[in-house]
């Protein structure tokens, strides 16, 4: 370790050289309070910018115990951390001049999802923060005053007003912590009284816009209906009171635009916690819950969809399927068996984005095509199987067949963003509108022992296994581009960061042609669980832009890759 005075020293002797001297800054300098560490150090100052991070011990941050209750608390704690220093940075971003992305200073930015990210960790060792610093240049010519400024005048500021104890809002802080104990509570609620998901009343679902996840304003609050209302008696906030929303078959329904997909929306985000102020803070859904659509040509890999499709006209094989190009139904058979290997509890599904032959089969088709030349086992016919064989529930939003209140438990109906209960009504309308008997196959337990298989790579093959990310929706490794479009419960790019390098990972440690799926993710999880995302980089530093994926998430990345 050098000290800060080395790094001034230093400064001095590069300046107004070529910049690749910016290289010799790499190291850790000791700034009394926090230690400063220059993890990577760009090429050009038109590059990506350098990383650089800074660690207090946490007997000068100074943060309580109770901080560090659980890792949900610890999570919320971070996370609050990380949009305190982003906010000081911003003001001091570009204020350093140069070329290129000279004196740009900037961290993760986060959304409204609280997610366990590389950008902020804490313990009850020290606190780290990562975060990128284009350093300046004229031209090519290194300008050594200016990053001075940052290190000097700019960094010391930022870090003393965002990431000490004694200089924060301590009631802020308790806040924080307190809602996180809050949401995990209800969590646990969720199971004992038999529930899949909660909407406390007063909540905002809608959102401002389709690119905004901010709550939009004046919008209708959330009222429950009488007959689904629960009480959460929480820690903190003490009684609050929402819809509960029972395991099994609860069928959404209701006029275009009156709020359908809104609330399943809301529910498909409820898996993650949110921040105070989000309108969805407390809509909490089990964190299994796994949405589903129709996905047209994806790839499929032995997966056993024997559940819903059957004695296909070319013989081929559904115990153990596989596809280049598949079709709206059989990805979302796929879909649903990839989500019980992955041990999903709940799926969400809407039926504008389903496909209609898999989702069900009216009377007049099957009269028109009986079922003995129809090799699809309709979704209708199998989600009671689902639950009763399985445990799984069902959310669906259904604007067209009626069908499906036959078989829902629950059925709510949205009008202009109010929410009625109206099974029973429903229910009594069933008997006047039967449907006709069917004889479904027998349900049989997908095979879940897919071995994983990809072409042999030493550890070494950096072209084999070039990584690079797409925004939120996709990423490359080597020449093949992993398309996850289709994954609406990712909610940020830093988690497909993230499943890039899991997947690099498994690549280069785990897949060795005789281990299935399940038992190379399990290894991950293994992993992840004692050394965090830092253990699967593949770089000599971890970078500030990674946040941890769901398993569901993993299972379903994996599942697209082609190799």
């Amino acid at each position: 370790m050098f000290t800060s005075s080395q790094l001034k020293q230093q400064l001095s002797s590069i300046n107004r050289k070529s910049y690749p001297a910016y290289k010799t800054l790499k190291g850790v300098y000791d700034f009394r309070d926090y230690q400063l560490s220059i993890d990577h150090v760009q090429g050009d100052p038109f590059a990506s910018p350098s990383h650089i991070s800074i660690r207090i011990p946490q007997s000068r941050a100074g943060f309580p115990d109770f901080c560090f209750a659980s890792a949900e608390t610890r999570t919320a704690l971070q996370d609050y951390l990380l949009r305190k220093f982003e906010e000081q940075i911003a003001g001091y971003s570009f204020k350093a001049k140069g070329s290129g992305k000279s004196g740009l200073i900037s961290t993760t930015h986060c959304g409204q999802e609280i997610l366990d990210r590389t950008a902020c960790q804490i313990s009850q060792k020290e606190l780290v923060v990562r975060f990128t610093v284009g350093f300046p240049a004229n031209g090519r010519t290194i300008n050594a005053f200016e990053l001075e400024k940052i290190f000097f005048e700019f960094l010391p500021v930022c870090v003393q007003k965002s990431l000490y104890y004694k200089n924060l809002n301590k009631k802020a802080v308790e806040e924080v912590i307190f809602l996180a104990e809050d949401q995990s509570f209800i969590r646990k609620e969720l199971t004992k009284q038999n529930l899949v998901a909660f909407v406390a009343n007063g909540a905002v679902l809608p959102r401002q816009s389709g690119v905004s996840q901010k709550p939009m304003k004046n919008s209708v609050p959330f009222v429950s209906p009488l007959s689904l209302q629960v009480e959460m008696h929480l820690p903190h906030k003490g009684t609050l009171s929402g819809m509960g929303i029972p395991k099994g078959i609860t069928l959404i329904a209701g006029g275009g635009y009156h709020g359908k997909s809104t609330l399943l929306d809301a529910l498909e985000t409820g898996v993650y916690n949110h921040i105070a102020g989000d309108g969805r803070e407390y809509v909490i859904t089990d964190d299994t819950a796994l949405k589903l659509r129709s996905e047209d040509g994806r790839f499929i890999k032995d997966v056993d969809i024997s559940l819903f499709i059957n004695d296909l006209p070319n013989k081929k094989d559904t115990h153990c399927f596989s596809t280049l190009d598949a079709s709206g139904s059989t990805s979302q058979a796929a879909g649903i068996v990839e989500g019980m290997e992955a041990g999903t509890k709940l799926l969400l599904l809407d039926e504008d984005t389903s496909a209609t032959n898999f989702m069900v089969r009216d009377t007049f088709m099957q009269q028109v095509i009986s079922r003995e030349k129809e090799p699809i086992t309709p979704f209708l016919e199998r989600a009671r199987d689902l639950y009763g064989e399985c445990g799984i529930s069902t959310i669906l939003v259904a604007g067209s067949s009626g069908a499906f209140f036959h078989i829902a438990d629950t059925i709510i109906q949205m009008d202009s963003y109010q929410v009625l209960d109206i099974t029973k009504k429903v229910k009594d309308l069933c008997a006047d509108y039967p449907l006709p008997p069917a004889s479904v196959p027998v349900f049989s337990m997908p095979d879940f022992k897919r071995v994983m298989t990809a072409p042999a790579v030493k550890r070494d093959s950096y072209k084999e296994l070039k990584l690079k990310t797409h925004g939120r929706d996709s990423f490359s490794i080597g020449k093949e581009t992993v398309d996850l479009r289709y994954i609406e419960q990712l909610a940020d790019s830093e988690q497909t960061a993230a499943l890039a390098q899991l997947l690099k990972y498994a690549r280069e440690h785990l897949i060795d042609n005789k281990k299935t799926v399940s038992q190379v993710i399990r290894l991950l999880e293994d992993k992840l669980k004692k050394e965090g995302l830092a253990g699967i980089c593949s770089s000599s530093y971890t970078p500030c832009g990674l946040a941890m994926p769901r398993r569901q998430e993993i299972f379903s990345c994996f599942n697209r890759y082609r190799r």
